[in-house]
């Protein structure tokens, strides 16, 4: 595997992101079963990308007289395993081996609770912006890495919010470039 990043079984972190511990997560039903990841987008406000707003969400301090779109956000607690930002810079929220709270109510080949055995992954962006070369790039070199350490998942249990959530979850979006992404992994 000829990466940047790459992951540590034992402690659940991706060696080369930055890590900034999230509250938000719990136990993990079978930690031996992580077998699928979640594409995500956000952005806050939405359509802004930089500052902090992401950071703050994931660790409970987003205040909701900071911006009017986020006080609907109050007392919404959230997490993502991994945060790809414009620049392809990766934070990491939530060791893997942990459950992270990114996919709410969720389904994924009949299997509910997508958050039991799957890890999440948050571009910064939206749904009809398109991605930077650099997130595809680190989105790319960090599944690999993740793909790697756990065998279970395979090309096929890649998927998006908007898959395992339909009708209540768009992205990442329809400008996101599935076939630029999978092209670029290493999963032979």
């Amino acid at each position: 595997m000829n990466s940047q990043y790459k992951v540590n079984i034992d402690t659940g972190l991706l060696d080369g992101a930055t890590f900034c511990q999230s509250p938000n997560f719990n136990q993990r039903p079978d930690s031996d079963d992580i077998n699928t990841v979640v594409v995500h987008g956000i952005s806050l406000p939405p359509g802004e990308f930089g500052g902090q707003w992401i950071n703050a969400l994931f660790l409970n301090q987003l205040k909701g007289d900071e911006h009017p779109e986020f006080e609907c956000l109050q007392g919404i607690t959230v997490s993502s395993h991994l945060l790809i930002r414009r620049d392809g810079a990766v934070i990491q929220y939530v060791p893997f081996n942990k459950r992270a709270w990114h996919a709410g109510v969720s389904s994924f080949l009949g299997r509910e609770n997508c958050n039991d055995y799957s890890v999440g992954i948050e571009l910064e962006g939206t749904d009809d912006i398109a991605y930077e070369d650099a997130q595809y790039e680190s989105l790319a070199q960090t599944v690999n890495a993740i793909c790697f350490a756990y065998k279970k998942i395979t090309a096929e249990r890649i998927v998006g919010h908007c898959d395992i959530a339909p009708g209540r979850k768009t992205d990442p979006g329809k400008v996101f470039n599935w076939e630029l992404f999978r092209k670029s992994l290493n999963l032979d």
